[in-house]
């Protein structure tokens, strides 16, 4: 712990050691002169805004000797003479190395063994956007970006409660990442909340590389052969709103935007925000619609492959199933290499500048379509019923229970190709096996409202409510 002394020069040159000035050219020192003592003030260039910078200058400049000279603490100097804000007082340089990294301005005062704080921090951001993959028809345009504190107001602005609570938490040696864990208090399970904030409190990281993503990874249990989503993600502030107000509880983390949904269960992925937008019958027709697509997804290419590899032993009304104009190349064969090729696309079409996605869309059609049938390589049926899986992966709004019902998909796929029906059976109930043994975060059941069961929140997901006139909050 380095405490701060009297000594302006022995404050500065601590600092100067700290936060490495002379190896860094990012850093910046300004010696002023407020009155007649000496001060200086450190901060980090492009996380303060000049205009406000030179304004605050100009007014410390001014302050008459005759004020100022008897002033010996930092909190009267930052409560009457410092013209900003949001400002704090701290002893301990460590902390104030950090404040200065996250953006804040530190200014030190010759006879004072305090650090002024001045939180004036402006991060480099993007407009506030619709989000690529929450689209709506109608409502809210407004998407979440990479500074933290643009979205918390975006979240303050939908709830004005004075029980909605956001909470600061520092995650990673080195990167100190700030992580906000955001409720609203009398709604959200406590029992869930301590563990939330014990585990990031316990979490001992260098730092969150991938934001998110990594903080996800310190937070849920460790199941490397689970490919089922522990968490929902939201870009948009209209749904974290509606989250909260449900009584879940969202982790946002400085640099992502997106908000991690807490707790989440396999049911919560039925749910979309467009569902909210039309009228309670129509945003339950598309809820049924995204429930049986998800079961098509999963089940349509592995049940068509048991029914035609084994046609003799099936009912004659699946008859129709008959591939017409059979090849030499194996119908397991085929369903797999375009399994790949899809894949293929999809990553390619990430890196396909905007300019030549129109003809990278036509030529993946071709190579998908008329010329991989032309040529003898898939038959028609393949080709027609995974064009419809892949088409059909993106009524799905999660990405990552997508690929969850893919590798789900192709487990069911070897199997049944290995040993027939009884194949298809048996993967079928390693995937139910493997989906309520899924551990989420906080130790909740990932088959809820179904085990523990709750009736009124297995209505809620079977149709979609009108929005009701009363309330009851939780004590």
């Amino acid at each position: 712990m380095n405490d701060f002394r009297k000594s302006l020069d022995d404050n500065a040159d601590m600092m100067r050691t700290l936060l490495r000035v002379s190896e860094s050219y990012d850093m910046i020192v300004k010696q002023i002169k407020i009155s007649d003592r000496k001060a200086m003030m450190f901060c980090v260039d492009g996380f303060t805004k000049d205009e406000m910078l030179e304004k605050m200058l100009e007014h410390l400049e001014k302050i008459p000797a005759s004020d100022f000279g008897s002033i010996t603490s930092g909190y009267e100097l930052a409560d009457n003479y410092v013209p900003y804000i949001e400002t704090s007082v701290e002893t301990d340089a460590d902390k104030v190395v950090k404040l200065v990294l996250s953006g804040a301005i530190c200014l030190l005062v010759e006879d004072i063994g305090e650090a002024i704080i001045i939180d004036s921090r402006t991060y480099p951001a993007r407009p506030v956007q619709e989000p690529e993959a929450d689209k709506v028809l109608r409502g809210s345009h407004e998407g979440f970006v990479e500074t933290l504190v643009f979205n918390t107001a975006l979240i303050r602005r939908r709830v004005r409660d004075t029980n909605l609570t956001l909470k600061l938490h520092q995650v990673g040696y080195s990167s100190k990442t700030d992580v906000i864990v955001c409720y609203i208090d009398g709604k959200a399970d406590k029992k869930l909340l301590k563990k939330i904030s014990d585990k990031l409190d316990s979490i001992n990281v260098d730092a969150l590389a991938m934001g998110q993503e990594s903080l996800k990874e310190c937070l849920i249990p460790y199941q490397p052969l689970n490919p089922y989503p522990k968490v929902r993600y939201t870009e948009r502030p209209d749904t974290a709103a509606a989250c909260l107000n449900d009584g879940n509880i969202l982790i946002l983390c400085d640099g992502t935007p997106s908000a991690i949904i807490i707790p989440t269960g396999i049911f919560d992925f039925v749910q979309d925000i467009n569902d909210y937008y039309f009228t309670p019958v129509v945003g339950t027709f598309l809820r049924y619609i995204r429930v049986i697509v998800f079961f098509l997804s999963m089940f349509l290419t592995p049940v068509w492959y048991v029914i035609v590899t084994n046609l003799d032993s099936m009912p004659k009304w699946l008859d129709f199933l008959y591939i017409q104009k059979p090849n030499n190349v194996p119908i397991i064969i085929q369903l797999l290499i375009i399994e790949f090729v899809v894949d293929t696309l999809k990553l390619a079409s990430l890196n396909t500048p905007s300019a030549l996605s129109h003809s990278f869309s036509v030529v993946g059609a071709l190579v998908l379509g008329e010329f991989a049938v032309e040529s003898g390589l898939f038959v028609s049926e393949t080709v027609l019923f995974m064009a419809f899986i892949a088409i059909s992966s993106y009524t799905q709004p999660s990405y990552e229970l997508g690929y969850a019902i893919k590798l789900s998909r192709i487990f069911i796929l070897i199997l049944s190709a290995i040993f027939g029906i009884w194949g298809f059976l048996i993967g079928t109930l390693l995937v139910i096996i493997c989906v309520c043994t899924t551990k989420t975060v906080g130790g909740y059941t990932y088959l809820y409202p179904v085990i523990p069961f709750n009736a009124d929140a297995l209505k809620g997901l079977l149709y979609r409510r009108r929005i009701k006139s009363d309330f009851s909050r939780k004590k």
